[in-house]
């Protein structure tokens, strides 16, 4: 039999887990399991729509989740008793609200985790200063503002608990949701980005420290004395923690070597000891989430460890149960409880004094440390910022009996606001202000200059890259003269959905300090080994950035710092690895689009690295070096701007470089050739004349050392020229420039696999050239790309392309 009908007014029995199913008479809807996976679907689906629906105006996702919950609750969809009943009866909240509340113990858990004590510590007084006046200011304005609520809507509060929770819900800044919003708009890297995240952590602490206070208030005890010794139990059990929990977790994190799995042992200790805390916290009064809390805070953040809890927990609790929380809000948020000028006043009394408190405090206190006025600006809409945080210290004053309903939907709504202005308002206020350097003369490779500083942006997304890329770095210092080479070396680290964003904010602080600063602690990773024992053989300048974007995005961060640095070159990685049959793998195809926006849209040269190991998977010091390295010549620019990397290569004493200049035989082409210079437009002839030129000079300068051996390949078409390529295949590194020109390049425009590479990069990945030379594809910078330059970072790949337009090749 079913269970009664849940609008009964009779006491209900407890739900059973699981239905007989619906052939036997059972409704599933009457069972705690079918209909807990019923309102997990409902909840998913409605908020990813509205985070689909929002992410043109750039919102953060939780802005969706607090609109999804309100709107499946009584202020909306709840006004249908009928479905309220049906989807959301009496009876399922408990077990809804126990997951919910499951999964926000967890996701407390990573906050924590993403919160690092030592940055805290090493907070300036400038952060410090701007964190503690975004506190102080609103707690005092929630605390006037709760006066105008108790002689109205709120008159049976408890005063002490009711004046602390409106404080702490109007000084609140919303550490992950800040993180988010600073990512999308690109300021994470930016001074105010910075100030932003040390100050937020900063306010965050002392928002949780607030909050306990508040909860220990808000007891149902008589004694007053009830309340300290909440308070004083709370303060106990964080001390026992800090002296005990940190030895542990770094006994567990030493057994977790970097490129190893973590055992699972440490990840179930770990997450027992976050339930294990949450009980002793919900025992002594305060709240469960306190102890998952204070547990996250306290596991080491260097090292894989954390990494892999992030990974363990982060997508089934933020994707799947941290929803449900929003839910369980919204079915207490009823919008239509706020009737009357009484009610939509006091709502737009607290918008009003929460933006005010929080950006007159922050405003005041960056100016006093000379903060340019539209920076302070920022920062103060910035610290605004709300979200789940605000949401958990409604809900427990709710719980407790401290906020009724209106004052609830409410808050509930200003949180909603000051979140959702945040990101409009900072796009139309702030310009990060560029930095004033001098005229960016060197594009390029090649100049007349030649003994001006080469600087270099080297991007990677993984480890896997690295050592070619070094062993890349180190051959193009030439000679090895002081200050020759300075390379930035950009970590691409994709900002994907997932919410701990945090964990690439660390690395984002790291942003400008070398990556073996001695003031930092020492750190295992392959990278930061290769990159040190480069600068310390070479000698070379090296600057670490980060490029925290979306992969769609990611372009713009590229080709920003490209003009910031005044690059001459921008080195990419290849979206394709090889494996160990030599044949080629894609890694990202996501990484394939960020190279053709940064071949369109960069402001410099650019290179794309196809690694086939070079030098091995290790750095080869400069005494060690011996490359040979080859570069083809057909005509244009982007060959010429080839040959004169490969020159400033040669110039290292361990590399012998192969020029090989392809051209048609005059004789075989004769009229065609002849028909071709008697219809060319000037622009052409220019590039003609630039090509010899260029050619002449290079032999001229030629050294008589042997280090550059100069070879005129003549050729009567384009499958000789696809020979002589072959002939040369015994080296180490191939440089060709992108898109060549002439009779021979237009020849060889077959159907290619990776059209951005141009017809002589596409031949040498090609299975049919067995080598196991890396690749170095070069675009010379031009203003703006026309032609054949720009038509094929349009072509879509090979198998997507079948009907294209094949040269003949004979």
């Amino acid at each position: 039999m079913a269970a009664a009908a849940p609008n009964a007014t009779t006491c209900l029995p407890p739900m059973k887990a699981t239905s007989n199913g619906m052939f036997q008479g059972d409704d599933p809807l009457h069972y705690a399991l079918p209909l807990l996976i019923i309102q997990i679907c409902l909840v998913l689906l409605l908020t990813r729509g509205l985070a689909y629906l929002l992410r043109p105006l750039r919102q953060p996702r939780v802005i969706a989740e607090i609109i999804g919950g309100v709107l499946l609750g009584p202020s909306a969809l709840g006004r249908n008793k009928k479905y309220l009943h049906a989807l959301f009866p009496a009876r399922s909240l408990t077990v809804l609200d126990t997951i919910a509340n499951l999964g926000l113990l967890f996701f407390l858990f990573l906050v924590g985790l993403e919160l690092d004590p030592k940055s805290i510590k090493r907070t300036g007084k400038k952060a410090l200063s701007i964190a503690l006046a975004g506190i102080t200011l609103p707690f005092a304005f929630g605390i006037g503002t709760s006066f105008a609520f108790r002689a109205t809507i709120s008159a049976d509060a408890k005063p002490a608990p009711f004046l602390v929770f409106m404080g702490v819900a109007l000084s609140i800044t919303a550490f992950p949701v800040l993180a988010r919003i600073l990512a999308e708009l690109k300021l994470l890297t930016t001074d105010v980005g910075r100030m932003a995240m040390s100050a937020a952590a900063v306010n965050d602490v002392a928002a949780w420290v607030l909050l306990a206070l508040a909860i220990a208030l808000s007891g149902t005890g008589h004694s007053p004395l009830v309340s300290v010794w909440v308070f004083l139990c709370g303060f106990g059990f964080v001390f026992f923690c800090i002296l005990v929990a940190p030895p542990v977790f770094r006994w567990m994190a030493r057994r977790c070597p970097e490129g190893e799995p973590v055992d699972e042992i440490y990840i179930c200790a770990t997450l027992a000891a976050v339930l294990a805390a949450s009980l002793v916290t919900d025992t002594i009064g305060i709240h469960a989430l306190f102890g998952a809390f204070v547990v996250g805070v306290l596991v080491p953040k260097e090292g894989p460890f954390a990494g892999a809890l992030v990974e363990k927990v982060e997508d089934l609790v933020s994707g799947m149960f941290l929803p449900l929380y929003f839910v369980s809000s919204g079915l207490k948020t009823n919008v239509a409880t706020i009737q009357g000028g009484q009610s939509w006043g006091l709502l737009a009394l607290v918008i009003t004094t929460a933006c005010t408190g929080k950006i007159l405090g922050t405003v005041v206190a960056s100016m006093m440390c000379k903060v340019s006025f539209s920076e302070a600006f920022t920062l103060g809409f910035l610290m605004n910022t709300k979200g789940l945080v605000e949401l958990i210290v409604l809900n427990i004053g709710k719980d407790r009996g401290v906020l009724n309903d209106q004052a609830f939907a409410i808050m509930v709504l200003m949180a909603l606001f000051t979140t959702f202005i945040t990101t409009p308002v900072v796009i139309a206020i702030y310009r990060p202000a560029r930095m004033a350097t001098t005229e960016y003369k060197h594009r390029t490779i090649q100049r007349k200059e030649t003994s001006t500083q080469l600087r270099i942006l080297a991007c990677f997304q993984s480890s896997r890259t690295v050592p070619t890329l070094i062993n890349l770095m180190e051959i193009s210092r030439g000679t090895g003269r002081r200050g020759s080479l300075r390379v930035y070396a950009m970590h691409l680290m994709e900002l994907s959905e997932r919410s701990s964003v945090i964990l690439m904010v660390h690395k984002v602080k790291n942003n400008g300090i070398p990556f073996f600063s001695k003031e930092k602690a020492p750190d295992s990773t392959q990278v930061v080994v290769a990159f040190e024992a480069f600068n310390q053989l070479s000698h070379v300048a090296i600057s670490p950035a980060t490029a925290i974007s979306p992969m769609m995005t990611m372009h713009q961060d590229i080709c920003a710092s490209a003009e910031v640095k005044r690059a001459s070159v921008i080195v990419l990685p290849f979206h394709k690895h090889v494996r160990l049959d030599g044949h080629l793998e894609t890694t990202r195809e996501e990484m394939r689009h960020v190279n053709r926006r940064v071949l369109e849209c960069a402001p410099c040269s650019v290179a794309i690295l196809i690694d086939r190991g070079l030098g091995g998977t290790a750095h080869v010091p400069a005494s060690n070096v011996d490359y040979t390295i080859t570069a083809f010549f057909f005509g244009g620019p982007d060959d010429r701007e080839a040959l004169a990397y490969g020159a400033l290569m040669a110039e290292h004493p361990g590399i012998r470089m192969n020029a090989v200049r392809v051209h048609v035989d005059p004789k075989v082409a004769g009229p065609t050739v002849k028909v071709d210079v008697e219809g060319e437009e000037d622009g052409e002839a220019e590039a003609r004349s630039a090509d010899e030129d260029f050619i002449t000079d290079f032999k001229d300068k030629v050294p008589r050392d042997g280090s550059i051996k100069f070879e005129d390949a003549v050729v009567k078409d384009a499958a000789e020229a696809v020979e002589v390529i072959k002939a040369h295949k015994s080296c180490n590194l191939f440089l060709v420039g992108r898109i060549s020109e002439g009779e021979l390049a237009a020849a060889l425009k077959q159907k290619r696999e990776c059209p951005e590479l141009g017809p002589v990069g596409n031949l040498l990945i090609s299975p049919d050239l067995s080598t196991t030379a890396s690749v170095l594809v070069v675009q010379q910078y031009r203003s703006k790309l026309t032609g054949p330059s720009l038509m094929s970072l349009k072509e879509e790949d090979d198998d997507a392309s079948k009907n294209a337009d094949d040269y003949d090749t004979e």
